[in-house]
Formats: structure tokens, C-alpha cells, sequence
């Protein structure tokens, strides 16, 4: 089945969907299987491209577009989503424009849409990359990597104490501490004993 999509256009100051509308009506979609969306590009919030995207069904539908602009926001987002098709084996369509060529019902297409999931990939690779070597070169420099703990071992000590006395409430404690229940009760018990986290913390310090 034939699942469209439009989006109205703030670059033309239009607002009208009709153009849209009539193409995709015209490629063999349905109008109650097309789904609008008022909101500028920019915005996250696009409920019916979400509805959309969720109501295609795996191995049976096929997205239809107007223009390629007319789906992302931007290129990332563009090839987030045609990734996600791709991985669903959804089709994909798009009636004119820059994307044209995209229609996976043919071996050009298909190819055009492979190299969209080849970018994707690509991108994810580039990250994992970069990350990689972020970590190693703090390592290098004396750095662990990831969020610096909030806990200290100058908060481990009052803590213990303030658990100790019964009149103490917890969220009354983690607020003056700068911390999190979660994080306190990673390093200590509710009767203020150590856990693993808190030795850890306390074998570190003590190392430097």
C-alpha cells in the first residue's frame, strides 16, 4: 500500500497543501492514507509524521514524498529516517525534486536508497570513532572518561554520619549534598555502610 506524506513550506510562504496533495493523489495514493503536517520543518513536534512512520507496515508499504525536503528537517535526520525505512523494509518514493530518483521499486532506486543506510552507517562509525579516541587521549592525560562522579569523598563521610542519625531525611540530605538518592545509595546503604561504589571512591582518593 501507498502511505503519503506532506509538509507545507515556509520558504515559498505557502501553506497550502494542494500542490502535494494532487502529486501524490496522482502516483496512487490514496487521500486517506495521506498524512499532513502544518508545522515548519524545524519543529520536532510533526505528530502526523510520527503517526505515519509508525502506521507503515513492515514488507507491505511503501512511503511517498512530494520532495525529499518534505520528510527531514535536515540531512541527519533525512537519513535517520530512510535508514529506519530500510531496516523495516519499508519502500520508498519521492515524486520530484532532487530525490527523484528514489523509488525502491526499481534497481536505481534501491541503489539510491542503499547509499542513504551507507551514510547513516558511516555516521555511526564516524562517532563510535571519535569517542574512541576522545577516551584514549584522556586516558593518556590522567582523564577517565564519562561524567565526572557528583560524589566526593568529603560528601561520602557526611553522608555516612547523617545516615547514622535516624532524625535525617534522605532528600533533605541529597539536596544540601548536590546529589541524587540514586547516587547516594550507590555508595552507601540506607544505615549509612559502604557499598561497593563507596570504596571504591574512598580506595581511589586515597591512591592519589
Amino acid at each position: 500500500m501507498l502511505i503519503g506524506y506532506a509538509r507545507v513550506s515556509k520558504t515559498d510562504g505557502s501553506q497550502i497543501l494542494d500542490l502535494q496533495k494532487d502529486e501524490l493523489l496522482k502516483a496512487g495514493v490514496q487521500e486517506e492514507n495521506i498524512y499532513c503536517d502544518y508545522a515548519s520543518g524545524k519543529l520536532d513536534d510533526r505528530p502526523h509524521l510520527l503517526a505515519c512512520l509508525k502506521a507503515l507496515r513492515k514488507g507491505e508499504d511503501t512511503l511517498v514524498v512530494w520532495k525529499l525536503d518534505r520528510l527531514g528537517r535536515n540531512l541527519k535526520h533525512l537519513i535517520e529516517i530512510t535508514n529506519n525505512l530500510q531496516t523495516r523494509e519499508i519502500g520508498f518514493k519521492v515524486i520530484t525534486g532532487q530525490g527523484a530518483h528514489i523509488d525502491t521499486s526499481t534497481a536505481n532506486g534501491r541503489l539510491m536508497f542503499g547509499i542513504f543506510a551507507t551514510l547513516a552507517e558511516y555516521e555511526r562509525e564516524l562517532i563510535s570513532e571519535r569517542t574512541k579516541a576522545g577516551l584514549v587521549s584522556a586516558r593518556a592525560r590522567g582523564r577517565l572518561g564519562g561524567r565526572k562522579c557528583k560524589m566526593t569523598p568529603t560528601k561520602l563521610s557526611l553522608a555516612q554520619g547523617a545516615l547514622g542519625n535516624q532524625d535525617t531525611k534522605v532528600s533533605e540530605l541529597c539536596k544540601e549534598l548536590g546529589i541524587s538518592r540514586q547516587t547516594l545509595y550507590r555508595h552507601v546503604n540506607p544505615q549509612g555502610q559502604l557499598r561497593k561504589d563507596g570504596y571504591k571512591l574512598i580506595e581511589k582518593n586515597n591512591s592519589k
